[in-house]
This record gives structure tokens, C-alpha cells and sequence, in this order.
């Protein structure tokens, strides 16, 4: 019951953004992402029309040796606070130590708990492999002050601010912030990632098949140290 309603999380936050209504308000004359999404209730048929939705548009977001004999796979919301901590802490002590040497393979993958939450992962996946580390650290860095933005329109422009610190364009961020289809196909890959691996709360991790709630980084080195390969 835990992990459904996790699940349907996504899909309600959606289904209120199609009565959001603010074409207008996003400056320059684009459409606010959210209106452009998914309809109301749509987000609760995809399992049924799975089939048709093209997932491979969605990039695997990932650091470190793809190679390495222990992959991490951290599922985590862009406005959850613990996945700001996590990401300001915790992950910078395993990048150095672990992604940055070599010795794991290190994927993020987005939780969709509400659709601010969505158009933040639309902005970070809007430059790129290359650049979608990068735009995720701005993004958790800011949190606190784009998510609680008093509109959609507020939060949609702190995001595009964001994007454009990083190096894009106005067209490119809203081309990014409109395009259903990747939205669509964010939302599958997301449930299926919640079905597979039994998410129920973020951040999680998946290390080598093994699913964790949040963790300290001395927990992680409990857990990654005997599973690397012992050194020479």
C-alpha cells in the first residue's frame, strides 16, 4: 500500500496541473510546462498504454566507470528536502571517494512526487549528459527558494533562471519545459523504476541489486567496501 501510493503520487500532481490554466504567465510567450504534460488522468493510464510510449528517449543519467564492478543507483525528487541534503553531503563525499576514482558506476534517476518536482528534472535532462549534473547541483542547491515559489509560473521561471546559469537558451528551456512527449515517457520510466525496485521513499538506493532508504556516508562504506574488488 506504501509503494502505491508513491506511485500515484506523480499521477495526482499531474492530473491538478491540467487545471493550472497559465498559458500566459510564463514570460516570452511560451506555454507553462505543466499545462503541456499530461492530462488529467493520464498519468494513471500509462501502464496500459506502455506499449505506445517511446521510453528510449529517456537517458540513463550516469557517472563515474561503466565498468565498475558495483553500480549505485540513487532514486531521489528534486523538491525533497532530504534529497537536497543528501545531494549537498553525502553524495559529494561519494563522488570523490568512489565515482570520481573509478571504483562505481553511479546513476541518477528521478522520483516524480509532484510536477514541480517533474518540469526541475525537464530542466536538468534539458542540456544534456554533460551537463545534467551540473543543472541537478544548482537545482538542489536552490531548492529552498524555486520550490516555494507562490505560482507555477514563479517556479517555472526560478527553473529557467537555473537553465540559463547553465548555459541555455530561452528556446531551448522552453522547448524542454513543453515537450509532452518526454514528459510522458519521464512518467513511465518512473513508475516502472518504482514497480522494479520497490521505491516507497526518497532518496533510495539501489547498490547491486539491493535497495536502501537514506544513508550516511559511513553506512555506504559499510556496504561498498567489501564488494569492491580487493586492491593489489
Amino acid at each position: 500500500m506504501q509503494r502505491r501510493t508513491l506511485l500515484l503520487s506523480g499521477a495526482a500532481a499531474l492530473t491538478a496541473v491540467g487545471g493550472y490554466n497559465l498559458y500566459a504567465s510564463l514570460s516570452g510567450g511560451a506555454p507553462l510546462p505543466g499545462s503541456t504534460l499530461i492530462e488529467p488522468g493520464a498519468a494513471r493510464a500509462q501502464t496500459s498504454d506502455a506499449a505506445e510510449i517511446d521510453i528510449s528517449q529517456v537517458l540513463e543519467m550516469e557517472a563515474g566507470n561503466p565498468d565498475a564492478e558495483v553500480t549505485i543507483m540513487e532514486f531521489s525528487s528534486f523538491t525533497c528536502p532530504h534529497c537536497a541534503r543528501f545531494n549537498q553531503t553525502v553524495y559529494n563525499d561519494l563522488k570523490e571517494a568512489y565515482i570520481d576514482t573509478g571504483l562505481v558506476r553511479y546513476i541518477k534517476r528521478e522520483v516524480y512526487f509532484d510536477a514541480y518536482g517533474l518540469w526541475a528534472a525537464l530542466v536538468a535532462r534539458c542540456g544534456g549528459q554533460m551537463r545534467y549534473f551540473g543543472v541537478a547541483e544548482m537545482i538542489y542547491a536552490e531548492q529552498s527558494d524555486w520550490a516555494r515559489g507562490e505560482s507555477g509560473a514563479d517556479v517555472a521561471d526560478s527553473l529557467r533562471r537555473i537553465g540559463r546559469r547553465a548555459g541555455m537558451s530561452d528556446e531551448e528551456l522552453n522547448a524542454c519545459l513543453t515537450d509532452r512527449d518526454r514528459a510522458t515517457a519521464m512518467m513511465q520510466v518512473y513508475q516502472n523504476n518504482m514497480e522494479e525496485y520497490g521505491i516507497t521513499g526518497t532518496p533510495s538506493f539501489v547498490i547491486n541489486g539491493e535497495t536502501y532508504s537514506n544513508m550516511s556516508f559511513a553506512e555506504f562504506q559499510e556496504i561498498l567496501d567489501p564488494l569492491l574488488p580487493a586492491s593489489e
